[in-house]
């Protein structure tokens, strides 16, 4: 998992995956007759879509290893904080932000976490250090992600807490389970990590949904809706295991760095999928591409020894 090809590859498919995600939620809201407006609802539905990960990725773990999954002793602790920053906090925020954030702005705020991941990595939880080839990278990646999600769309409006605000903090909270991830898969294994907070964290986001007045009709979804929601559950179990398994054998800066690649796979395919982003074939779409494999080929073309060393 350390070798340049498969953290290539593997990286790639968590982002293919994740990009997905964004026309498959849109089609799940249309299916589960979710208001786009109703940002409490969405936390239910991804409540249940993240309770059905942690079930699924503790189940295929269990069948795989041939005995049942459980935590180490003295791992809830661990578990519980990751389910907090990962899954709760994360989603929480970003649902409330999106509802009071134009679409350009949360694109943008949240390609943000590839530089606090790194940041995060360096400056709380000393794992490695900061370069100027890993800054290069990230701000020739990033302007990518501006430049595709960019088409003449809203960057003006001015800033507000729970729009903006929240986005940055959902950001933010991603940053520090990916340093989590990193520092708690040397004690315990990063599947038992990413199903057991999944299944905490969705059971939590669930509960708060419905707290905060959320309601899905769960009788009248049919079943394309059902199948739908696994498979969300599939992209959420398979993508953040396996980027879980590649943060513990690799430096936070040379994986996090892919996340750019979700928002240019995510235009991509609401393109193909929903008939959105006219601009994603088109120039200003193989530009954005191109910069961000610059800039990810940047940050891992960096020699690793002292990274080692700084761990």
């Amino acid at each position: 998992m350390e070798r340049t090809g498969m953290v290539f590859g593997c990286a790639l498919i968590c982002c293919f995956l994740w990009g997905s995600a964004f026309p498959c939620i849109k089609i799940g809201y249309g299916l589960f007759d979710i208001a786009q407006e109703d940002s409490m609802a969405q936390i239910v539905f991804a409540g249940l879509r993240f309770t059905l990960a942690g079930m699924l990725v503790i189940f295929l773990g269990s069948l795989l290893q041939r005995r049942i999954l459980r935590p180490k002793k003295g791992s809830f602790p661990m578990i519980f904080r990751l389910c907090l920053a990962q899954t709760v906090a994360q989603y929480l925020f970003f649902y409330i932000g999106l509802a009071h954030a134009s679409g350009v702005k949360s694109s943008i705020i949240g390609a943000s976490n590839v530089f606090l991941s790194i940041f995060v990595a360096v400056a709380v939880f000393h794992m490695e250090k900061m370069s100027m080839r890993k800054l290069a990278g990230c701000l020739i990646g990033f302007a990518g992600v501006v430049l595709i999600n960019w088409n003449g769309g809203d960057l003006g409006g001015g800033l507000s807490l729970t729009g903006e605000g929240f986005l940055l903090l959902s950001a933010l909270s991603y940053a520090f389970s990916s340093g989590m991830i990193r520092k708690y898969s040397e004690r315990e294994n990063p599947v038992v990590l990413s199903g057991y907070q999944f299944f905490l964290g969705g059971v939590a986001l669930t509960v708060c949904g419905v707290a905060g007045g959320g309601r899905v009709a769960v009788q009248a979804v049919p079943a394309a809706g059902w199948m739908l929601l696994g498979y969300l559950a599939f992209i959420s179990a398979a993508a953040y295991t396996l980027w879980g398994i590649l943060l513990k054998y690799n430096p936070v800066g040379r994986v996090s760095v892919f996340g750019f690649m979700n928002p240019v796979f995510g235009v991509l395919l609401s393109a193909l999928l929903l008939g959105e982003g006219s601009q994603a074939f088109g120039m200003t779409g193989i530009i954005a591409l191109i910069l961000v494999c610059i800039g990810i080929g940047v940050v891992n073309g960096e020699k690793r020894e002292p990274e080692k060393t700084a761990q």
